[in-house]
């Protein structure tokens, strides 16, 4: 089973081409969806939705995988739900990036805040992260300078920041997966 963090756009029709490319990873992908807009609603939101889809799944190894915004929820509800996660291009500082583009930026403040203390040593070798050396929105060497130390890092040289193509990917994320 993989579930499947869209980023800040939503309805884009490419987070559709990116649960079928993952299908031939896993044919049991799942969307689960988020608003975007309200950062503590969403953790908790996605804490339930994750753990009630998980009762429905005899996979021991599900996976969560997100893209930019979808991927600073994968790394955190995967590390909370003790999944491996996948994260595409990570938006590491939506308080930062997200300024003007949503309510309460400062709810992800609080909850890096509130978060585990250095949960990312806690969850080392438990995520891969996938950044792309094109991506126009983040900052994909300061990503890598930040996760590199707990995950390894794979770097793509042509997709942009929603990554349309995992497809060069797969063999790698199937991999870690089932690793």
């Amino acid at each position: 089973m993989i579930f499947y963090l869209h980023g800040f756009d939503a309805t884009s029709p490419g987070n559709h081409e990116k649960m079928r490319q993952l299908q031939f990873i896993d044919p049991d992908v799942r969307l689960i969806s988020y608003s975007t807009l309200h950062p503590k609603h969403d953790m908790q939101h996605l804490l339930k939705e994750v753990a009630k889809q998980m009762q429905y799944s005899d996979d021991s190894a599900p996976l969560m995988v997100g893209v930019g915004l979808g991927a600073y929820w994968a790394e955190r509800i995967g590390f909370l739900n003790g999944l491996k996660s996948v994260l595409i291009n990570p938006n590491l500082h939506p308080e930062e990036t997200m300024q003007g583009k949503i309510d309460r930026p400062e709810e992800y403040a609080d909850i890096a805040n509130k978060c585990v203390s250095e949960f990312r040593l806690k969850n080392t070798h438990k995520a891969m992260c996938i950044l792309s050396r094109m991506d126009e929105v983040l900052d994909s060497e300061a990503s890598a300078a930040a996760l590199k130390p707990y995950y390894p890092i794979e770097w793509d040289e042509t997709q942009p920041h929603k990554f349309p193509q995992l497809a060069a990917h797969l063999p790698k994320i199937k991999a870690f997966k089932l690793g």
